[in-house]
């Protein structure tokens, strides 16, 4: 199994994992979506339900109990037109208690603005604000009794940036934690890619097998052999010079000096060892010059 296929299967098994997440995201958006756009038009209606109860209240109190409330109408995003059928009178403080107690059955947000237009001119014969029923709601001229003649009531909601977060702000954290994910998936792509080529900086090729000193482990074809500390710093040392002989003594000085009491046949276990783990390829001896040390013998099997 190469380094490339390895880092391959890896890539692919985390790509897979976010192909799968980019699904379930795609679905879960459409989920938001789709519950956001149910919940404005349910906001809508509620609106024009309770609008329908305001015009017919203002009716009774201008003692009208046969005229219509003509349909409401959606101007703007949260906006609304109050319209009737006739002439009606009524007193403002009426007005904004049958706003207030009809907006607050419904559980509509308390912050809007009421404009009372003329048919004729559309100009404004009486407005005011609420600002959550607090005592920065601006309600002008209470006791003065508007005359006779034709209205329309337009209902502005005004807490925009609130109605603008609860909204969106599932969304826009839902798409920052996609973004967030892909980004780390193109890191982790860059940080593999760099293991990889580190590790092929690293890798030395001895006959069919490739070993790694810094892993401390052989491999060949799909197996992958581990190694001691000292059976890999033997192995690096024969790597190093290949085909030469290199002397007992100074193999021994090289893995044993800082590593404690080195015994005598010490040097020979661990050459066993390496000779067993490397005994898959037959064109890779070491072999012992006897009284001088040893030698790793690679022949060129392209000849």
């Amino acid at each position: 199994m190469s380094d490339n296929y390895m880092l391959f299967t890896k890539i692919m098994s985390k790509k897979k994992i976010y192909i799968y997440f980019s699904l379930a995201s795609i679905l879960l958006l459409g989920s938001f979506i789709s519950y956001f756009n149910s919940d404005e038009n349910d906001f809508s209606e509620r609106v024009k339900v309770s609008l329908r109860s305001v015009g017919n209240q203002l009716l009774l109190s201008s003692n009208d109990s046969t005229s219509l409330v003509l349909p409401i109408r959606e101007i703007s995003s949260y906006k609304y037109k109050l319209s009737f059928q006739k002439n009606l009178s009524f007193e403002p403080s009426d007005l904004t208690t049958i706003i207030k107690n009809n907006f607050d059955k419904s559980s509509l947000p308390n912050f809007y603005r009421i404009a009372i237009l003329r048919c004729s001119d559309s100009e404004v014969a009486y407005s005011y604000e609420i600002k959550n029923h607090s005592e920065k709601d601006i309600i002008p001229c209470k006791g003065r009794v508007l005359p006779n003649t034709c209205y329309t009531v337009d209902v502005k909601f005004t807490n925009k940036t609130e109605q603008f977060f609860k909204k969106y702000i599932f969304l826009l954290a839902f798409l920052l934690l996609i973004i967030i994910v892909f980004l780390d998936f193109l890191f982790s792509k860059n940080k593999l890619t760099h293991s990889s080529s580190t590790s092929s900086k690293n890798r030395i090729t001895i006959g069919s097998f490739r070993f790694y000193p810094d892993q401390h482990k052989l491999i060949r074809e799909a197996v992958e052999i581990t190694l001691s500390k000292k059976e890999c710093e033997l192995l690096a040392i024969f790597a190093d010079s290949p085909n030469q002989i290199i002397k007992r003594d100074e193999l021994s000085k090289k893995v044993w000096e800082d590593n404690g009491v080195f015994v005598g046949r010490s040097l020979d276990t661990y050459i066993s060892k390496l000779r067993k783990k490397l005994k898959e390829d037959s064109s890779i001896k070491i072999t012992n010059v006897h009284g001088v040390g040893y030698s790793l013998k690679i022949e060129d099997t392209k000849n």
